[in-house]
């Protein structure tokens, strides 16, 4: 299966748009300039959702370089990949990524956060 991503970025406000291979659009904004002290990883909002969900979460400065690889991934309950929300580099800060599970079945989802030494994983439930 070959994966295409279209990626398309708004310097200006902050936001940047990507399509995963289901085509749903993802967003992930950077909603605070304020640096955090550690990475973490707040509850998605709503929860239970349909068909959309956000997920909050800090990057912290790194003292080695001014940027973080940061990947989210959402796993279903079987443990396999459905979608990936984030895979890149991002300075300092807290950001919103969204979720839309149009495409997805009702069910229990996991999403996990990667960055650095840090890794949290949280669960959500899809209610359509």
């Amino acid at each position: 299966m070959h994966v295409v991503w279209q990626e398309n970025r708004d310097w200006n406000s902050g936001i940047y748009y990507k399509r995963n291979p289901t085509g749903n659009p993802i967003g992930i904004i950077n909603i605070n300039s304020e640096i955090p002290k550690e990475f973490s990883l707040s509850q998605n909002y709503p929860n239970p959702f349909n068909p959309v969900t956000r997920i909050r979460f800090d990057v912290p400065s790194n003292v080695k370089r001014e940027m973080s690889n940061v990947k989210m991934i959402v796993f279903d309950v079987l443990a396999r990949e459905v979608a990936t929300l984030v895979n890149e580099q991002l300075k300092p800060g807290t950001y919103e990524a969204e979720w839309d599970a149009t495409n997805f079945p009702s069910g229990v989802y996991y999403y996990t956060l990667m960055a650095d030494d840090f890794k949290e994983t949280r669960k959500m439930v899809l209610l359509k």
